[in-house]
């Protein structure tokens, strides 16, 4: 009974569960039913309406973006098109800087507009081309307005730089003082702020400081007589010149930029502290915008045209300079201050404290100038020096006064005889040098580079070695400036190669020495340093020699060329031929004799000797030679030729005239022999023209007479065939002759 009552309890229990279950079945499957018409409803049309809409709507976003771009397009042409009408009324109204804003304002609403990708109306181009038009129409008024404020009166000539035509330019500032800036004029800062805007200032400043420095500045740099004057009118300021009739050829520095202060300044009271914005620099003084336009070119022909003038060429007067860096300096303060420059400007100070470089340039452009005057001047003209002929050199300090600038007396040193120290004393002539004529340019050659060599002992060590170096350049210089300056007259003219022979021998003897007085302790860097010349002699030498040689060899043509018009000297017998080797003989002797005349008393007398007598010695041996080739001789023929060969020897010494003393020449001409390397082979020849064959035997004397130190057997038997006919004495002389 119990289990059934335990039974009947959970089933009771069970019951309403199970039907709650079944409840919620029932619901389940409902809501699946409805799901699934929902599911359906949805596929079969909420999703199409979907669909429908979101086309819609992309189409809507499409037109939205499409209507706000052109609405963004309407109001840039309505921007464009109100900055055009301002524009308009502003220029009316000479309210020139709102009508340049209004005008900028228009080209960036044109260029947004132009900036549109896949946007091209074609109205853009007519809009551009109105903004060009209206660009220029009011730059020609601004450009209006700048000719009535700033007027130039130029001379007739206005490419002339000449005195008389550059007093007459005057500057016209009709510029309204500030007070009165409500006249009918707008204001100077109007018309520049203005032309700011529109970008065109830059041009305009440009041609003003153009004109400022072709007719104000660069005019009071070259011509110290002008001087600037100002004026001031109610309506108008005047800038002119005056010129003062005595003014020196050179101005100082500290005059020329005084005058160029005086330009600024006023210009800076009427004009150049006028304050502008500019676009993307922000605030600036027209000061600022005209100095950065002129002042390169400004400082460039300050330098070139006053301060390059102002460089001392002595180093006595360096001291001095110092005023001129203490006026460049304050000068360049003044520009500062009007703000014409910036800060860190310093050019024109650069170029003066470096002073001492540039004295060194400009002393050895001068000495090199002057170098090159003297190598192309006239040869011809001379100067005698001899042995005992003193060439006055400058002394040196005494080296324990440590003065370098102190020159007191000159030292005079013959021009052969150098001063070694105190050490030892030379014999006077051991380097004198021997009695000959030298160019007097060359003689002033030698003095510029002791003078040259004594200011580098006065200067700073930099620019002592330059102008040591400069000395050495000037002797280089001459080794190619004046064989090729002169190459003809030297080939054509055997006395301006002998003169040019000594010239180089000269040099080269002064080279030798030339230094050493300037090696001492006291000289500074000279001191320390090897100054020698020494290692420039043997070009000089060889210079001399090789010019003097080519002209011996044109010497030994000629004297060739005349023999052999002698016809060889054969068959004397015939009268023409006789007539003509004399002729050729008389003609050498001529030659001879005009050489000698040219060079006498120019080339020292041993090399005067050597020349003549090389020459002669060329004439003997052509005869020589002619003669012995000959293979039959008449007893006419040797009377002849011996008559020929009498006047070779009779005339031949007398060409020999070193000296323009008549009296001192006969020596040299007695001395014949010696220059005259083949004289005696001459002699010979003679005697064999007139001797019989026992007298040719006995100068022969079996290989050991004066013959045979002249002569060779075969040459001695050609002559012995030649001038004896064949019989047994003829046989029995050859055959001593061996």
């Amino acid at each position: 009974g119990e289990v059934c009552t335990m039974i009947n309890k959970k089933y009771v229990d069970f019951l309403p569960s199970m039907r709650g279950a079944e409840e919620l079945l029932t619901q389940v499957e409902g809501l699946s039913s409805n799901i699934d018409q929902l599911k359906a409803h949805i596929e079969n049309e909420v999703q199409r309406d979907l669909n429908v809409a979101g086309a819609e709507f992309t189409e809507l976003k499409q037109q939205l973006e499409k209507d706000t771009l052109v609405l963004s397009v309407l109001k840039k042409l309505q921007e464009f098109d109100t900055a055009l009408k301002e524009f308009h009324s502003a220029l009316l109204e000479e309210q020139y800087v709102t009508a340049a804003q209004q005008l900028e304002k228009a080209r960036s609403s044109l260029r947004a507009l132009e900036s549109r990708k896949g946007f091209e109306l074609k109205i853009l181009k007519a809009l551009g081309k109105e903004l060009i038009v209206q660009t220029q129409n009011i730059i020609y008024h601004l450009w209006q307005e700048w000719q009535k404020l700033i007027v130039w009166k130029l001379p007739p000539s206005k490419g002339s730089s000449s005195l008389e035509d550059v007093v007459l330019s005057e500057l016209h500032l009709h510029l309204v003082p500030a007070q009165e800036q409500d006249s009918a004029v707008p204001p100077v800062q109007a018309v520049l702020q203005a032309l700011a805007v529109l970008g065109e200032l830059h041009c305009k400043l440009k041609d003003f400081g153009h004109f400022l420095l072709q007719y104000i500045l660069k005019p009071l740099i070259l011509h110290p007589s002008l001087e600037p004057v100002s004026e001031e009118q109610p309506d108008v300021f005047i800038l002119r010149f005056r010129s003062q009739q005595l003014a020196l050829d050179e101005a100082s520095p500290m005059e020329v930029f005084d005058k160029i202060k005086l330009v600024f300044e006023v210009l800076q009271k009427y004009l150049l502290s006028v304050a502008l914005e500019q676009p993307g620099e922000g605030r600036v003084t027209l000061a600022e915008l005209l100095g950065e336009l002129i002042w390169e070119e400004l400082s460039e022909f300050l330098i070139h045209n006053c301060l390059v003038k102002s460089i001392p060429t002595n180093s006595s007067k360096l001291e001095q300079y110092k005023e001129v860096i203490k006026s460049t300096e304050e000068f360049e303060k003044a520009l500062k201050k009007m703000q014409l420059l910036k800060e860190d400007t310093t050019a024109l100070l650069k170029y003066a404290c470096n002073v001492n470089s540039h004295f060194a340039n400009k002393k050895c452009q001068d000495v090199i100038m002057a170098a090159r005057n003297l190598m192309t001047s006239e040869i011809h003209n001379t100067v005698k020096i001899t042995p005992d002929s003193r060439v006055t050199l400058p002394e040196l300090p005494d080296p324990g006064s440590g003065d370098h600038l102190k020159m007191q007396r000159a030292l005079e040193l013959p021009s052969g005889v150098v001063n070694l120290g105190s050490e030892s004393r030379l014999s006077p002539l051991t380097l004198a040098l021997p009695r000959c004529h030298i160019s007097s340019s060359v003689q002033q050659l030698m003095d510029l580079a002791y003078h040259t060599l004594l200011e580098a002992t006065a200067s700073t060590d930099l620019c002592c070695l330059q102008l040591f170096n400069c000395v050495r350049d000037i002797f280089q210089l001459f080794c190619e400036v004046v064989p090729t300056y002169h190459r003809e007259n030297l080939q054509k003219l055997p006395q301006l190669a002998a003169i040019h022979h000594n010239n180089c021998m000269y040099i080269a003897h002064h080279l030798l020495t030339l230094g050493h007085q300037f090696h001492s302790s006291s000289l500074g860097v000279l001191g320390s340093v090897a100054v020698t010349f020494v290692d420039l002699v043997p070009a000089f030498r060889r210079l001399g020699v090789e010019c003097f040689l080519a002209q011996m060899r044109v010497q030994k043509g000629e004297i060739l060329e005349r023999l052999s018009s002698a016809r060889n000297f054969s068959n004397m017998d015939d009268e023409e031929n006789y007539r003509a080797a004399n002729k050729a003989i008389k003609q050498v002797l001529h030659q001879l004799r005009r050489l000698g005349m040219v060079w006498q008393d120019v080339l020292p007398v041993n090399v005067y000797c050597k020349a003549m007598g090389t020459l002669l010695s060329t004439a003997l041996a052509e005869i020589v030679t002619r003669i012995v080739a000959l293979e039959d001789i008449s007893a006419e023929d040797a009377d002849r030729l011996y008559s020929l060969c009498r006047t070779m020897v009779e005339e031949g010494p007398q060409v020999f005239t070193p000296l323009l003393e008549e009296d001192k020449n006969k020596k040299y001409q007695e001395e014949v022999p010696v220059y005259v390397q083949n004289w005696m082979t001459f002699k010979e020849l003679m005697i064999i023209l007139q001797a019989n064959l026992q007298e040719i035997v006995d100068q022969w004397a079996d290989g050991k007479g004066p013959l045979a130190k002249e002569f060779s057997a075969a040459e001695v038997k050609g002559l012995i065939r030649a001038l004896f006919q064949n019989t047994e004495r003829r046989a029995a002389a050859l055959a001593k002759i061996k």
